[in-house]
């Protein structure tokens, strides 16, 4: 089979939970299938950050008119529903126009209008879950795909058992091979090999709870001289910018190199995203997991239990962090042999040849091996 004229379609995204996976997937199948990037065509939601992303990393996208449902006013939801007909509108002439074999969907609300359509035309439909507790797009789509693709055990309590693989998390190549030297990483953000550092990370958006709590105490990890590379999120990139030049601290809405990043935390403070969860598996980083209140159905904090039980991370709740992260953070990095087995435990979490494994399925599928 000729596989150069392929065209597939990936969906998702709204956070880098969803995009960079998203990425990860594409630039495989474009290397696997000897496909043009121009054959991939990405699908999100039109305010959202893959539309900034996703060209970054040299694929197209489309963007749909389309968010979740408000679920404290119904008044804001007459406008929701008006947006998933219009995106099903779109999502149809996009089918018609760009004719994928493939249709992917990563997660976030451009994933279901997609794959609807999709399956309605008998496309080759798959869902890449990455939470241990599946979203309600995905569990309503999932009657429709080929295979659902997950990063946990035990998703059959959502999804058939029969359309299940586990393979874990796609990771960004980068990340995943880190072969980084750390004097390199270390000059990259102007920071010192003699110093323990901890990475602060509030997910792509941001955090303010952590956010607020670090800037009130960074004095206690320049006291304690312990660096502290800090992500603060598009949304707070101008909140602290008097913190900018104290010695030791790094502050960037940003981290583009997350690789770097990696290779020189000792430390790392998270929310609980399956994606950050998978990247720190990788790395087998000792973290602080402080699961996010503002998602569906918690799914943040079933993600950090998973490890919390296996003694693989940490976690604190968003009510307790102003009264215990900057303690616990310091405790943590000070005691070396908590650090190895927190670092030890999280790395039997990892999924190295995830996006390889998704893949590979997918070839053989199409290919009706």
């Amino acid at each position: 089979m000729d596989s150069s004229n392929i065209k597939i379609i990936i969906a998702g995204g709204g956070t880098g939970g969803h995009i960079f996976p998203a990425i990860a997937i594409a630039n495989e199948l474009k290397d696997k299938l000897s496909i043009k990037q121009e054959n991939i065509l990405f699908v999100g939601s039109s305010n959202r950050m893959e539309m900034k992303k996703v060209p970054e990393a040299g694929y197209n996208i489309k963007g749909l008119w389309i968010e979740g449902f408000n679920r404290k006013s119904k008044i804001k939801n007459i406008k929701t529903i008006c947006k998933i007909i219009f995106s099903l509108i779109h999502s149809l002439i996009i089918i018609i126009k760009f004719n994928p074999k493939i249709v992917i969907g990563v997660g976030g609300y451009s994933s279901g209008p997609i794959l609807f359509v999709s399956s309605l035309f008998c496309k080759k439909c798959y869902i890449q879950e990455q939470n241990s507790y599946a979203g309600i797009t995905n569990k309503l789509l999932s009657k429709y795909v080929r295979k659902i693709f997950v990063a946990y055990p035990n998703m059959d309590k959502f999804f058939n058992a029969n359309k299940i693989l586990l393979t874990g998390n796609p990771i960004r190549k980068d990340i995943i091979e880190n072969n980084i030297n750390r004097e390199e990483a270390l000059k990259y953000f102007g920071l010192l090999d003699n110093k323990k550092t901890i990475l602060v990370l509030g997910g792509s958006l941001g955090s303010r709870t952590i956010n607020n709590v670090f800037h009130k105490h960074i004095n206690s990890f320049i006291n304690q001289d312990i660096q502290v590379l800090w992500q603060t999120g598009k949304t707070f990139k101008y909140d602290y910018k008097n913190d900018v030049n104290r010695k030791g601290i790094v502050i960037t809405e940003f981290i583009d190199r997350m690789d770097y990043a990696y290779n020189i935390a000792d430390l790392v403070i998270s929310r609980a995203g399956a994606i950050a969860i998978s990247e720190l598996a990788i790395n087998a980083k000792p973290s602080i997991l402080v699961p996010s209140p503002n998602v569906t159905e918690d799914h943040q904090t079933v993600n950090a239990n998973t490890l919390v039980a296996k003694r693989a991370a940490i976690m604190i709740g968003e009510n307790e962090v102003g009264r215990l992260i900057i303690k616990k953070a310091l405790d943590i990095i000070s005691d070396d042999d908590l650090m190895k087995n927190l670092s030890e435990n999280i790395k039997k979490f990892a999924f190295p040849n995830a996006t390889q494994n998704i893949v590979e399925y997918i070839i053989n599928d199409i290919n009706g091996k």
